[in-house]
Order: structure tokens, then C-alpha cells, then sequence
């Protein structure tokens, strides 16, 4: 009996040694943000110390405004992300389109560029990417912090989504946090785990500088700053470790016009013969594909450069019948199934079995936003509680909730 449980627990651990050398086999490249891998990652020795020299006088040569210190902890996040060489060099290549962009937010505010680099960190440069906990967008803002810092969210458009917009909000909340702390490392840790668990860490450390106050930060922030360091270090020096910069899937040459109706991507598709997928691309804050500009408040849209003979269509659709109508009376399906004619009900009482993604679904709205509009910290949907459905006058924006305080809760 004894022989036999020796061999059952020797099986076990070679399952174990088994599973865990799959698992490696099929590392992804996780997002520093949304994976706890990361949080867990056991740091290795940096190796040689002449190969710590390259790595140490390549980061002091792209130091500008931020000082980029090289130690451990950035070096393991640097073997992290060459292992994924592919996804880097898709990385490279759409921030042929990106970083313009947010190059220019950065002038307009007055912060370092390097800062750029931190949404690779948050979404991998993806203006569709949303984390576990409903932190959306390139640069991962969470529902309320967004409206904090101007962003629209409707069931029309979600700026978080929006590389323009969603770059100058993370601009003001950077800019806001240095000048709160007076360090630009403190700044950035305060951008994944919310201004006052960094006011914390500063005390206890007694120092105000981000390696001394690092001890005292969720676990998750200790890495995301060598993390961000790392993504500087590989952005600046790819070619010196085989990554392949790999072409945008959409036109980096763009225009823009301004769009004064409702007017759908469908019909400029169609007119310009441009494909839709290019268009949501370009313009990923549009939930419905749908423009939604107005005299009062025009709306941005991004296209392709097309040549100029296509311009007369092009102003057809944006001012003639090509326009949809404004408020359309089919929003989500089950909301159209289950909802009668007439004004939007302010509240609905949850009855059993309901989700609350069947309740946002019913009236168009986010689950993201049930859950702010009700203090609501699960995705669960309290069984016979009346709960709000619509932002209403009533409803007050909390200035406690950081930008990713949430992220790590």
C-alpha cells in the first residue's frame, strides 16, 4: 500500500512538471494590465555584467524627461516581451499610425513623449481592448475616471475608444498626477493603481521617488513601471533583436472631415468603395457604425486618403440622403423585443434569472454603466432590487475613483 502511494504522488508530479512545460510551449505576450501572470513573474538574475552594460547605456541614451533605470526587474520584462517577437512587430507597425497622434497630445499638454510607450503596456496600441474589470480603450480608461476627464460614453460613441480624445485625457490625468507628486515614475504608477495608493506608498517609504516607494505598492504597479521602462528599451532598439516591423492591416494616410448629421459608415463605404472593416478601424469610438454628428456638435471622422475626384460623392453622403435618422427606434434586439413605445423608463426592478447583461442589453446601455450608476462592485444583478438603467439628473460622478484603482481591487 505504502510502494503504491509513492507511485501515485510520483505520477502527480510528473503531471504537474508535464503541464507547466506545455503551458510554457504556449506563452502569450500578456497585457501588463489585465494579467496576473505578470504580478507572480519570478525575477531572474540580469545575466553578465557586460551584457548589463548594453542594456544599461542603451536605456541612459534614450532617457529624456523620464529617467529610464535599468535593474532586474526592467530586464525581466525586456526577456518578456522579446519572447513574443511577432506581436512586438505588429506593435512597431501600427505605431506608425498612433504615435503621431499621441506624440502630438503630448506637445499640446506639455508631458514627455516618451509616455507613449505606456499604452503599449495597457492595450498593446488596440482601441477596442477592454479588461476584465470594463477598462476600455488604447489607453484603459474605466467608466467613471473617463467622464472625470471629459470623455463621452453613450450608446451612440465611446471616446475611450477613441485614440484622439482618450490620448488627451490620459495626458491631463498624467499631467494632473505629476503635479501632485513631482516625479514622473509616481505619475505613471498613480495611472495603473489610482492616485492614493501612490500617496500611500510615498509616506510610508518617506521619499518621493518610485524605487523607494515601490515596496508599497499593489503588486501589480511594481511591474508596471519596469514594464513600461522595458517597452521603452524595445521599442528603440528592436532591430538589434530580430523584430520584424509588420505593415498596418488599414491606410496610414488619412483625412479627416467633420460629419454635421447621423450619417452610417455602411453608406460611406459604399460610396467611396472603401471597406467598413478600414473605417471601424480608423473610427473605433462609433459603437453603431454610425457618425453622430449634429450642427451644434460635430463628429470627427477619420478616412482614407482617397483621390479628389471621389470628393463630390463623398460630400453627397455627408449632406444629402445618404443620412440616417438620428434616433433610431431599433437599438439592441432585446430591446426592441421587450420594450413598448413611449419614454425610456428611469429604473427597473430585477426579477429572477435576469443578468445584468440581459438588463443592459434591454436598454441599451453598458454593464459598465449599471454597475457605477448603482455602486454595484459584481457582475451580479441584485434579484428584486430596483435598479437605475439611465444616467438621469441624479446621478453624481464620484472624483474618489482613480483612472485603474479598480484594476486591482
Amino acid at each position: 500500500m505504502k510502494k503504491l502511494f509513492t507511485l501515485t504522488i510520483c505520477f502527480l508530479l510528473l503531471q504537474i512538471v508535464y503541464a507547466n512545460a506545455s503551458s510554457k510551449s504556449k506563452f502569450q505576450w500578456p497585457n501588463i494590465a489585465q494579467d496576473t501572470i505578470l504580478r507572480k513573474a519570478v525575477v531572474q538574475p540580469v545575466g553578465p555584467a557586460p551584457l548589463r552594460g548594453i542594456y544599461e547605456r542603451r536605456l541612459d541614451s534614450i532617457s529624456k524627461d523620464i529617467p529610464l533605470e535599468y535593474n532586474e526587474y526592467v530586464q525581466s520584462y525586456i526577456d518578456l516581451y522579446m519572447q513574443n517577437r511577432d506581436e512586438m512587430g505588429q506593435v512597431i507597425g501600427l505605431s506608425k499610425y498612433y504615435f503621431p497622434i499621441y506624440e502630438k497630445a503630448f506637445r499640446d499638454a506639455g508631458i514627455p513623449e516618451e509616455i507613449k510607450f505606456l499604452s503599449i503596456v495597457e492595450s498593446k496600441l488596440d482601441p477596442n481592448a477592454v479588461s476584465r474589470v470594463g477598462a476600455t480603450g488604447p489607453w484603459q480608461f474605466m467608466f467613471t475616471t473617463a467622464k472625470l476627464y471629459g470623455l463621452n460614453m453613450d450608446s451612440y460613441v465611446d471616446e475611450r475608444r477613441d485614440p484622439i480624445q482618450a490620448t488627451y485625457a490620459a495626458a491631463a490625468y498624467l499631467k494632473d498626477a505629476y503635479q501632485e507628486f513631482g516625479d514622473w515614475l509616481l505619475a505613471i504608477a498613480s495611472y495603473n493603481c489610482g492616485k492614493s495608493n501612490v500617496e500611500r506608498a510615498v509616506e510610508k517609504a518617506g521619499a518621493n521617488d518610485f524605487w523607494s516607494a515601490r515596496q508599497y505598492l499593489p503588486s501589480e504597479t511594481r511591474g508596471y513601471v519596469p514594464a513600461f521602462i522595458a517597452m521603452n528599451y524595445v521599442m528603440h532598439y528592436f532591430n538589434k533583436h530580430n523584430i520584424v516591423p509588420q505593415a498596418c492591416n488599414f491606410s496610414l494616410k488619412t483625412d479627416t472631415v467633420m460629419v454635421k448629421k447621423y450619417v452610417a459608415l455602411s453608406s460611406i463605404s459604399q460610396a467611396l468603395k472603401v471597406n467598413i472593416s478600414e473605417l471601424a478601424i480608423l473610427n473605433p469610438a462609433y459603437r453603431r457604425l454610425i457618425v453622430n454628428g449634429s450642427p451644434a456638435l460635430p463628429r470627427r471622422l477619420i478616412l482614407p486618403q482617397v483621390p479628389k475626384e471621389n470628393y463630390a460623392v463623398l460630400y453627397n453622403v455627408l449632406n444629402g440622403g445618404d443620412a440616417v435618422a438620428p434616433e433610431p427606434k431599433v437599438t439592441y434586439a432585446s430591446y426592441a423585443d421587450n420594450k413598448p413605445e413611449g419614454k425610456m423608463p428611469s429604473r427597473h426592478r430585477v426579477r429572477k434569472g435576469e443578468t445584468l447583461t440581459s438588463i443592459a442589453d434591454k436598454y441599451g446601455v453598458e454593464v459598465q454603466d449599471l454597475k457605477v450608476w448603482n455602486h454595484l462592485k459584481s457582475n451580479r444583478a441584485p434579484v428584486g432590487v430596483s435598479i437605475k438603467v439611465n444616467n438621469g439628473d441624479d446621478t453624481s460622478t464620484s472624483a474618489a475613483v482613480s483612472t485603474h484603482a479598480k484594476k486591482v481591487l
